[in-house]
């Protein structure tokens, strides 16, 4: 296999300058998660530098480590990429890998569906020829760069994902990305602390097409409130391929029929007149439609759409995202669901619709552990307390929250629902952990920033009980 990197090439790249000749097979900013043979970056922040580890990673087994100084105890003869700022060469090293790769490239941003999407998207086209995808939730100004520094060369398949929560962001990254197909999965009241309207978010997620050729693909929710806004958008960049997903009836992607069931859905869709029948390995209504959106991104990208729905059987939840686990509870076990790293209005909804299709064991009660949905602004207090109608429709018993925003849910409530309120997740972890009884099914959900992990990481600590204690 060809290396990632040489050290003339991370050169001509970045315009610095090798002390010795290296080649590296991996591309790394964080000396915690190093491996032999990868190329260090040392990105000064504002609480760490990375000059301050570059000689524990050399002593790892890093091919060299790109530095804008000499670190303190380093040599001047050590396997080093000296540039004029180490950030700056990281997005130069992400432009070249972009240039060099013959890839189809798929960015992929929305207010909520953007990792699922991703993932599934990588999922579909992995068996239809070599694919990458960037890892985990790198989508920001130094991860989207990070991943496409990772890109091999001989990528024929390659998805990104662009987040942001301020206006300029996707921008920036999109130029960097420089997408063939872009896929916005759905506008929602996200972020909505830094922008003065949901029409404003839609508009930062349209930014998504500045970075692309007029030949490239728009894939939008032809559902969504804002779905004209932003084919008026894609159009204003010069791209005419819009394909539109969903239930509605001029839906390029448009959904025929779904079942929904506890632990996956059965779906029949028309991709611009090719009927498709398959099943998602995934519960829930909104990966029905993250579904629609990748089979309308692999069509755009001239990828087999029937291989690609065929994958949609074998994906799995992501740690944070619906991964379910056994738990001890008692004499017994529960299960945990745990949706724990991030959480919006529309994310809230869809996480209590899934534990709302699901049957609890005997004398078990389906059980949410919700934590502040952040960045809402004015519209918070509003918003979580509009959470109590699809708790109610779901047929959830008992409530637990956590923040000072999620104490307006709380109050909205009947009161035969509210398990109790905390300020911190891990006050609420104890009360749970003490309250969850066997054949309870037990959800938990919160912004990153409420640290509903805490909660996860209490309830797993205890040995689960063996599956067959639940009846």
């Amino acid at each position: 296999m060809n290396p990632l990197w040489t050290a003339a090439e991370a050169a001509a790249a970045t315009g610095g300058r090798a002390t010795r000749d290296w080649t590296a097979s991996g591309v790394s900013i964080d000396s915690r998660s190093l491996l032999p043979g990868d190329l260090f970056i040392a990105l000064a922040g504002p609480k760490f530098d990375g000059h301050d580890f570059v000689a524990d990673t050399l002593a790892k087994g890093a091919a060299a480590a790109l530095v804008h100084r000499l670190p303190a105890g380093v040599a001047e003869s050590a396997a080093l990429l000296l540039v004029a700022d180490t950030m700056a060469a990281l997005e130069e090293l992400g432009r070249a890998s972009r240039r060099r790769c013959a890839a189809q490239v798929i960015g992929v941003t929305g207010s909520v569906g953007k990792t699922g999407t991703k993932e599934a998207l990588k999922r579909a086209l992995e068996r239809q020829g070599p694919s990458f995808a960037s890892a985990g939730s790198l989508n920001n100004q130094w991860g989207v760069p990070l991943s496409l520094a990772r890109m091999p060369r001989e990528t024929a398949w390659g998805i990104f994902e662009m987040g942001m929560n301020h206006p300029g962001e996707i921008d920036a990254l999109s130029r960097l990305v420089r997408p063939d197909v872009a896929v916005i999965t759905t506008v929602e009241p996200a972020h909505l602390g830094f922008f003065p309207s949901v029409e404003a978010i839609a508009d930062a997620k349209a930014e998504i097409f500045a970075g692309m050729e007029a030949r490239g693909a728009a894939v939008l929710n032809r559902d969504n409130a804002h779905f004209v806004r932003l084919a008026a958008a894609a159009r204003a960049h010069g791209i005419t391929r819009i394909l539109g997903f969903g239930s509605h009836p001029d839906a390029s992607v448009r959904l025929i029929d779904s079942h929904l069931y506890a632990t996956a859905s059965a779906v029949t869709a028309s991709v611009m007149g090719e009927i498709v029948d398959y099943c998602i390995a995934i519960p829930g209504q909104h990966w029905v439609m993250n579904s629609l959106a990748v089979l309308g991104a692999v069509k755009a990208a001239g990828g087999d759409v029937g291989a690609a729905a065929a994958a949609m059987s074998s994906l799995h939840p992501l740690d944070g995202r619906g991964r379910r686990h056994r738990i001890a509870a008692g004499e017994g076990s529960a299960e945990l669901i745990d949706e724990s790293y991030n959480a919006s209005p529309a994310s809230m909804r869809a996480a209590l619709a899934v534990l709302g299709a699901m049957t609890p064991g005997r004398s078990g009660r389906r059980i949410a552990v919700l934590g502040d949905m952040l960045e809402l602004g004015d519209e918070a207090e509003r918003l979580h307390a509009a959470l109590a109608q699809p708790i109610l429709e779901a047929g959830i018993a008992l409530v637990f929250t956590v923040g000072p925003n999620m104490r307006a849910l709380y109050e909205a409530l009947p009161k035969r629902l509210r398990g109790g309120h905390a300020a911190s997740s891990a006050e609420m972890a104890e009360i749970v952990a003490r309250r969850v009884r066997p054949g309870d099914i037990v959800t938990v959900k919160g912004s990153f920033g409420s640290r509903m992990a805490e909660v996860v990481r209490r309830l797993l600590a205890a040995q689960p009980a063996p599956a067959a204690a639940r009846t």
